[in-house]
């Protein structure tokens, strides 16, 4: 979605997230200043311009002050958009210098994959908040490493679970966890498009696996949140089928199973082959109805669907359009800084899901991460 600033002000006066700004700011210890909170943007790519750059302007907390790329070209063009002055545009070979840098107050981490635990490190040792893409790493090492250092330099750590803070996915968790579709007995749900060459998200070592890496854990965070349970007695199974190059590296199939501690059963698939509805779905059946969502993953367009306890059929639409999911998180660790409290989705969730999907591969005879 790319909106000019005219859209960005008139957006802004129609529509603003309920509640008010925090009380307190943890980092003064005193009343909460008017200014705003700091944003460096760290890889100028499609999720950054498109999605969450647009959002810190939509949002009540956010203020764009510094970018980080390889091509400045890019970059300047896209200061002149914000107001970044040029001094605040930096390369990654002097990265570290935005520890100098007092108008910064935390960075998002829109890198491959691959790359997310060194520039997540060095900006916690920069001294600077961190808003990390999902998947958090491409191994478990390099999760644990990325949170010892945000807890030892005393900074967030916060991972892009956007779903999370999405309002249809928190209606659906909120129906479950009220009986409204009794006691849940299995989920289904998937995820996945036909990849074109050349992405890379085809080369392992930047993505760190196939399509569980990219879009195979949205189904996997989804059913972990929506049961509130932790899963056990994982069964997988991944496959090539199109044997044209683009598979060369990473796996285009994968499939799982899981068992929750409650006994609910879970099904989840993923591909870089097929396509699963243009954002993908799950469905909870439970002892007196279900819940739906179909589509459940896009950045705009879910539909929340039911059949509950008391007979009652539910159909309700996302409520708003792209950028919101990305403006209620930059908000969320906005409040979290100032009011000192940990994100929802620290990086220990972020963790967990990582510790999964090397299971999920070890079982599908896969190397583990």
């Amino acid at each position: 979605m790319k909106l000019n600033r005219r859209d960005f002000s008139r957006l802004s006066a129609m529509t603003a997230l309920a509640g008010a700004l925090p009380n307190l700011d943890a980092q003064t210890g005193g009343e909460i200043s008017q200014r705003k909170f700091r944003w460096c943007i760290v890889a100028l790519g499609r999720i950054s311009m498109g999605h969450f750059m647009p959002a810190v302007e939509l949002s009540k907390t956010g203020k764009i002050t510094a970018l980080v790329s390889g091509h400045r070209e890019k970059a300047e063009k896209q200061a002149a958009m914000y107001n970044v002055p040029s001094p605040s545009i930096y390369g990654y070979d002097n990265f570290d210098d935005i520890a100098q840098n007092k108008d910064i107050d935390a960075v998002y981490i829109a890198l491959p994959n691959s790359m997310h635990a060194e520039y997540t490190i060095r900006a916690a040792k920069a001294g600077k908040h961190v808003l990390c893409e999902k998947p958090m790493a491409t191994s478990v090492a390099d999760c644990k490493a990325m949170i010892e250092a945000c807890r030892k330099h005393n900074v967030k750590l916060m991972i892009a679970y956007r779903c999370q803070y999405n309002p249809v996915h928190l209606k659906a968790i909120e129906l479950i966890r009220s009986g409204q579709i009794g006691q849940v007995q299995v989920i289904e749900s998937g995820f996945g498009f036909p990849i074109q060459a050349g992405e890379w998200r085809l080369n392992k070592k930047m993505a760190g696996g196939g399509p569980l890496m990219d879009v195979g854990v949205y189904s996997l965070n989804a059913c972990r949140y929506l049961t509130g349970e932790e899963p056990g007695d994982i069964k997988a199974n991944s496959s090539v089928i199109d044997h044209d190059g683009r598979f060369n590296e990473v796996e285009e199939n994968d499939g799982w199973t899981m068992k929750f501690p409650s006994g609910i059963l879970a099904s989840c698939n993923t591909t870089y082959g097929g396509d699963t509805g243009g954002g993908g779905f799950f469905k909870v059946h439970g002892s007196k109805g279900w819940i739906a969502m179909e589509p459940a993953f896009p950045y705009q367009g879910k539909l929340l669907t039911a059949h509950l306890a008391g007979g009652q059929d539910l159909n309700m639409p996302e409520p708003d359009k792209d950028p919101w999911d990305f403006v209620r998180q930059a908000d969320h660790l906005a409040e979290c800084v100032w009011e000192n409290h940990e994100a929802k989705t620290p990086g220990e969730e972020g963790l967990r899901d990582l510790t999964y999907m090397s299971q999920i591969y070890v079982a599908a005879g896969l190397k583990g991460l």
